[in-house]
C-alpha cells in the first residue's frame, strides 16, 4: 500500500501556496499616520508581513490626525498614533484603537549641551514658559528654544501634555513649531541650546542627539519595562470595524502578536504591549507620583497659554489646523518678531 503522507504534504503545500498568492493580489492595505509610529513600527512590519505572504501595507507617514481621520472616512485601513482616542472628538470613537508597543517619551538636546538630567517639575514649568534659561537647569547661561510639533493633537506631544498637565490638548510656551518629530529632531540636532520631545524608538540610534535623564532615571529598554522610567506611552494602530478590507487588517492584527513582529519591535528598542501589560495597571499609581514630584503644580494651563508665556499665542493658532489661514497668520506673527529680536540684538552688539 503506497504511504499517503507525501501526497498530503505535497496538498499542503499547493494549498499554501495557493493561500499566499491570493494573499499577495489583495489590494494592499494603507496605513497612515504620525512619523514615530510609522519610522519605529510601521515600515518594518509591513516589510516583514510581506515576506510572510500574507499580504501587502503601503506606509504613508504624515501625522496623527490625518491618519485617524482618513481612517475614519475609509481612506486608509490603519492609523498609526502614538496616544489614545481623543475623548473630545466624538467621531475618534468610530475606531478600534489597539495598543501594540510600548514606548518611552524622551526629551532630546544637542550632545554638546552639559544638562544631563530634569526633573518632572522643571519640565513642567519649562512647557509652562517658567523656565526659559538653561542655567536654571544647571547649564549655561543661553536660552531655551523650546521645540514642538505644529499639527493639532500630534500622539507624542500629546502624551507628554497629558502626564504633565493631566490633559493632552493643553498649550504650551513652544514657539519653535514642525511639521512631525523627524523634523523637529533635526531642528534640535543643529541648535546647541535646543530641546524638544521624541521616542526612544526614534533617537536611540542617533549620535546627533542625546537623550536627558528624566529624575535621575535614563530612558532604556530595561527601565521602561520596569516602569522605572516615568515617560513611557503605548503605540496605536487604530481600525474601522467597518473596513471592506476587514479580513486583512485582522490577518495583520494577528501578524502582530507573532515571534517575528515582536523581535522587529525589539530592535527598535520597543517593548511589544502584551510583554509589558503591568504598566497599564500600574497607571493610576504612576499619575499620583507623577504629581508628587511637580509638587502639586498639576492644574492644566490655561487654553490661552500662560500670561507670560513666549510663543503660546502661535502655539494656539497652530493648534486649529497646521494648514489653516489662523495657522499662516500666527506664524507670520512669530516670524516678524524673530525680525524684530534679531534686529535688537545686532543693534545691541554692534553698540
Amino acid at each position: 500500500m503506497r504511504n499517503p503522507i507525501p501526497r498530503l504534504w505535497l496538498l499542503l503545500l499547493l494549498a499554501a501556496l495557493a493561500y499566499a498568492a491570493a494573499a499577495q493580489a489583495e489590494p494592499p492595505l494603507r496605513w497612515r499616520g504620525d512619523s514615530t509610529t510609522a519610522r519605529s513600527l510601521a515600515e518594518s512590519l509591513a516589510k516583514a508581513w510581506q515576506r510572510s505572504g500574507q499580504g501587502r501595507m503601503e506606509v504613508q507617514p504624515f501625522n496623527t490626525i490625518s491618519g485617524i481621520d482618513e481612517a475614519i472616512s475609509g481612506q486608509v485601513d490603519i492609523a498609526g498614533s502614538a496616544r489614545p482616542a481623543f475623548a473630545k472628538r466624538s467621531q475618534e470613537s468610530e475606531l478600534t484603537f489597539t495598543p501594540v508597543a510600548w514606548d518611552a517619551l524622551v526629551m532630546i538636546e544637542h550632545p554638546n549641551n552639559p544638562v544631563r538630567n530634569i526633573t518632572l517639575r522643571q519640565l513642567y514649568n519649562i512647557y509652562w514658559g517658567k523656565i526659559t534659561n538653561w542655567s536654571q537647569l544647571g547649564g549655561r547661561n543661553a536660552p531655551i528654544n523650546l521645540y514642538s510639533i505644529a499639527s493639532p493633537l500630534d500622539g507624542v506631544e500629546y502624551s507628554l501634555r497629558r502626564l504633565l498637565y493631566g490633559s493632552g490638548d493643553v498649550n504650551v510656551a513652544a514657539p519653535r513649531l514642525y511639521l512631525n518629530t523627524q523634523q523637529l529632531e533635526v531642528a534640535v540636532s543643529l541648535d546647541p541650546n535646543g530641546l524638544g520631545v521624541s521616542t526612544l524608538s526614534n533617537v536611540f540610534a542617533n549620535p546627533k542627539l542625546r537623550m536627558l535623564d528624566i529624575e535621575g532615571v535614563r530612558p532604556s529598554v530595561a527601565n521602561l519595562a520596569d516602569g522605572s522610567y516615568p515617560l513611557y506611552t503605548p503605540l496605536y494602530f487604530a481600525t474601522n470595524p467597518d473596513d471592506p478590507h476587514a479580513a486583512a487588517v485582522s490577518r495583520l492584527m494577528a501578524f502582530i502578536s507573532t515571534p517575528r513582529a515582536r523581535a522587529i519591535m525589539r530592535e527598535h528598542m520597543l517593548i511589544p504591549y502584551a510583554d509589558a501589560a503591568a504598566l497599564a495597571q500600574r497607571e493610576g499609581q504612576r499619575r499620583s507620583w507623577i504629581a508628587a514630584r511637580i509638587n502639586g503644580e498639576s492644574a492644566p494651563v490655561a487654553m490661552n497659554g500662560p500670561v507670560a508665556a513666549p510663543g503660546a499665542t502661535y502655539s494656539q493658532g497652530t493648534s486649529i489646523a497646521p494648514t489653516s489661514p489662523l495657522t499662516e497668520q500666527a506664524r507670520q506673527r512669530r516670524l516678524k518678531q524673530r525680525a524684530r529680536d534679531k534686529a535688537a540684538a545686532d543693534d545691541d552688539s554692534g553698540g
